[in-house]
């Protein structure tokens, strides 16, 4: 069975920091491209970050320059950085796995991040 469990989501000031994991188990990680995304209330499902199974990254604008993503192919580990957080980032967070050679995508549960004071 597929699984991707996130954890370190909570509360946190604005200015803050957290960094959110997520385990992958069931799929031959090194060979999965990893990202993050979130949605708020209302809000449709946005890209934070992608890395692929080259380390190749991509961030979102309305993040770049405050989160960092990267994966530890040992631990079957992807890890997303959160700095300077805004409470514009309060969102649910959702780790995403997809096959780099075929359309399979598999999703986390999501874990909460809230940014307030």
């Amino acid at each position: 069975q597929v699984q991707l469990v996130e954890s370190g989501g909570g509360l946190v000031q604005p200015g803050g920091s957290l960094t959110l994991s997520c385990a992958a188990s069931g799929i031959t990680f090194r060979g999965y491209h990893m990202g993050w995304y979130r949605q708020a209330p209302g809000n449709e499902r946005e890209l934070v970050a992608l890395i692929r199974i080259t380390g190749n990254t991509n961030i979102g604008d309305s993040v770049k320059g405050r989160f960092t993503i990267s994966r530890d192919n040992a631990k079957n580990t992807v890890y997303l950085q959160m700095n300077s957080l805004k409470p514009e980032d309060t969102a649910v967070y959702y780790c995403y796995a997809k096959y780099s050679l075929r359309s399979f995508e598999y999703w986390g549960q999501g874990t909460q991040v809230t940014v307030s004071s």
